[in-house]
């Protein structure tokens, strides 16, 4: 489980992203502080239990950036995704020397913020994965894992809140065929085709053969 620390000084903000992480499958909210100060103080005191600050930039006691400088110059061991609606290229320079994951900019929908912590996910579980001497691919991978990716176009005819219910049926299932999920969203396999066939186009799932059954093979589609 990856525990997450939630930095914002405003509590309708502080809430949201907490509603959002458990969400989230394999993280969990270990804390939530309201300054820079209380931040750092949580993330010395709590060791190991912080894997992840979810980081605002601008506090009343403090930047993000402090938090981040205060945070490396301890050796803590843990990662950090700003949160932010700074948007100054000088702020972002900053923030990737410091060693900052991620910087997405407010206001972002769910789809954005769960597209960044897989994201984050993925990069971890690779680090993992390539402990000790890496080769030149596991180190490209690992190294991209943590690049946005962007989203295909959104064709005509789809909607983007029936592609995320899509979206939120695949993720549940791990693998599911067109028939399967216009049975569950009451929709028709055509059209749950095509929703399926963008998110194999946005890389959000990999489309396969699922034999096993009398006739052809269907087109299975496994959630990544």
């Amino acid at each position: 489980m990856i525990g997450v620390l939630i930095v914002d000084d405003e509590r309708l903000t502080r809430e949201l992203h907490t509603k959002y992480v458990e969400r989230m499958p394999g993280f969990s909210v270990v804390g939530e502080c309201a300054g820079a100060r209380a931040a750092v103080t949580a993330v010395l005191e709590r060791g190991d239990a912080v894997d992840l600050i979810l980081l605002d930039m601008t506090m009343p006691d403090g930047s993000g950036l402090d938090v981040a400088r205060h945070v490396r110059a301890r050796a803590a061991d843990v990662d950090i995704i700003a949160i932010t609606g700074v948007r100054d290229a000088d702020n972002v320079r900053a923030a990737a020397a410091l060693g900052v994951a991620q910087y997405l900019v407010k206001p972002f929908t769910f789809a954005t913020f769960r597209e960044r912590l897989e994201q984050y996910r993925e990069y971890r579980e690779r680090a993992a994965a390539a402990a000790g001497d890496a080769t030149q691919s596991e180190i490209d991978a690992l190294l991209g894992a943590l690049r946005p990716t962007a989203s295909a176009p959104l064709p005509k005819g789809l909607a983007p809140a029936t592609l995320e219910r899509v979206a939120t049926v695949a993720r549940e299932a791990g693998a599911i065929t067109a028939a399967e999920a216009a049975e569950r969203l009451g929709m028709s396999r055509v059209a749950a085709r095509r929703y399926l066939e963008h998110l194999v186009d946005e890389r959000r799932v990999e489309r396969s053969s699922r034999y096993g059954g009398p006739g052809r093979p269907q087109t299975e589609y496994t959630w990544r």
